[in-house]
């Protein structure tokens, strides 16, 4: 009797959306992931606590969604193998086992990811040992080999599902080389404009794989501000470009967008749907797309889309075969960030550097000052949540310092461009108002990593003058600073290669370029030290004197 009922239901469900040829209607879902920076497990290392966070949980939804789906695509826009002391152990001190990215996402069914430009962080010896480990292949159609018509990665996959032929593209930055040594990490690869290359692979789906559907997952996102029509500041040419393809490429139906950390749960840009997750695996996004045949064409077309973005929040269960998977990796971690590599007689905490000088943070000037003996050192704010403890001081609370890699450099610059340098850092303060709070004068449009502070000189920052005008009495071992004056400052790569729109340093002279990451070096520092300096130098100041 049951089974007679289950056999009537199915013969419903397929009068309803089955034709002679085959099925006339099609449902597809696709989740997406971007910008998990290594993140597996539901925990901060910096602070060792638990926190909402990774691929364990974002797991738990996927296979939810399966059961709902079992056709569903599963992809991610980039920046993956890199962000975590879990992803920095694995690619500097132990790269011999598989990658735990790679691992953790082939286990739960990736179909394709995009290149991020921190897939590059640790050079591409490791970049390529981890792709070779995915079950699954990276995409990314405007990375060319150099000097040569071949891309570097696979630009795009088809896939059938639900009867409908699907064309994912996968897009990078081209603001990537910006980020670090070009020589060192994208000597073999030449990044190209994303929209025409967008135009070119979305015409090769379309007229000669003849998809039904198209799909972009890229390592970048919106350009502008969609409430105000302004180009959102800080960026690099073309580092995001999400606006200028959903307005100027036809013929692509969804975009997953990555790369500014802005979550987007669902806009509408010229018929084109967008949607970006949250980063580190905080969310994942979900888009529902709904076709039709034609009985005339034997084509689909669109019916309906939506999308949405779904948050990992703490009732969701960390899913026990990754927690498997992670477990040797995440226990090497543990063990390397609790030794002891030094000591400090007073807690230090990170969160004051743009309001005033602070010990946490001359620490870093201190390690960069004895680069080829530099005469200034910049130094971007730290991670908010970094400390150093009283008493002994572990690897873990150095790597707390910042998110991402860095490499220190040595340049030769001008007076000119080091006020230059220190005037764009100041643009974080907007139009100053007496008694506003401090907090309140900062422009939140520039993230804190776009922020620099000097060591070696002495100055004046005075947010009452408008920008250009705000730092003072710049002075170097008592003598003023003037504008041709050289200099030998030390900073990192991301800057003298005009990140965050820091272009005065761009044909700056090299002195020296370390081959460690930063915190790897402040880490020797504090073994062949031993103890943390734990008075700022206080060698500049914010005026107004006396602002709140």
């Amino acid at each position: 009797m049951l089974s007679g009922l289950i056999r009537t239901l199915v013969l419903l469900m397929c009068a309803a959306t089955c034709g002679a040829d085959g099925p006339t209607r099609a449902h597809i879902t696709i989740l997406s992931t971007t910008d998990l920076h290594g993140n597996i497990l539901p925990v901060d290392y910096n602070t060792n606590k638990p926190d909402v966070r990774g691929l364990a949980r974002v797991a738990t939804i996927v296979k939810q969604a399966r059961k709902e789906n079992p056709g569903l695509l599963l992809l991610d826009s980039g920046d993956t193998i890199q962000g975590t002391p879990l992803t920095f152990h694995h690619a500097r001190v132990n790269n011999r086992p598989p990658d735990p990215m790679m691992s953790v996402m082939s286990a739960m069914g990736y179909d394709a990811m995009a290149v991020g430009n921190h897939e590059y962080e640790f050079g591409l010896d490791v970049l390529n040992k981890a792709r070779s480990e995915a079950r699954f292949p990276w995409l990314s159609a405007n990375t060319y080999k150099k000097g040569t018509a071949e891309t570097y990665f696979q630009p795009f996959i088809v896939k059938q599902v639900n009867g409908v032929r699907i064309g994912i593209i996968g897009l990078t930055t081209p603001g990537m080389p910006s980020l670090d040594d070009p020589e060192r990490y994208y000597s073999k690869i030449a990044l190209r404009e994303p929209v025409s290359e967008a135009k070119k692979w979305t015409a090769v789906l379309r007229e000669k794989e003849r998809v039904d559907l198209v799909v972009v997952a890229m390592h970048m996102g919106l350009e502008v501000d969609l409430r105000t029509g302004e180009k959102l500041p800080g960026q690099m040419p073309s580092e995001n470009a999400a606006l200028a393809i959903a307005e100027n490429v036809p013929g692509i139906d969804v975009i997953l967008m990555g790369h500014t950390h802005r979550e987007v749960p669902s806009v509408y840009i010229n018929g084109v749907l967008l949607a970006q997750a949250e980063k580190w695996g905080r969310s994942i996004a979900r888009a529902d797309v709904y076709l039709e045949k034609s009985g005339a064409t034997g084509r689909w077309r669109m019916v309906a889309k939506s999308s949405r973005t779904i948050p990992i929040g703490d009732q969701v269960e960390a899913d026990p075969e990754i927690l498997r998977i992670a477990e040797p990796y995440h226990r090497e971690t543990q063990a390397w960030l609790d030794q002891v590599i030094g000591d400090s007689p007073v807690e230090l905490k990170a969160g004051e550097e743009r309001f005033r000088d602070t010990a946490i943070l001359d620490l870093v000037h201190r390690v960069q000052l004895e680069l080829s003996n530099a005469d200034v050192s910049t130094a971007m704010t730290l991670n908010s949540k970094a400390r150093i403890p009283k008493g002994p001081v572990t690897v873990r609370d150095i790597i707390g310092f910042y998110e991402y890699e860095a490499t220190p450099v040595v340049v030769e610059v001008t007076g000119k461009q080091l006020k230059e340098a220190l005037e764009h850092s100041a643009r974080h303060f907007g139009a100053y108002k007496p008694n506003t709070p401090l907090s309140e004068l900062t422009d939140e449009r520039f993230p804190s990593y776009t922020y620099d502070v000097a060591e070696g000189i002495t100055y004046d920052l005075d947010i009452s003058k408008p920008v250009g005008e705000r730092i003072q009495n710049m002075r170097l071992r008592g003598q003023p600073v003037t504008q041709t004056r050289k200099l030998r400052l030390a900073t990192i790569a991301f800057r003298v290669n005009g990140g965050a729109g820091y272009t005065m340093f761009k044909d700056s002279r090299v002195i020296y370029r370390s081959s460690k990451e930063l915190r790897e070096l402040i880490i020797d520092w504090v073994k062949r030290n031993g103890h943390i300096p734990t008075t700022p130098t206080n060698n500049w100041r914010l005026l107004p004197l006396g602002s709140p």
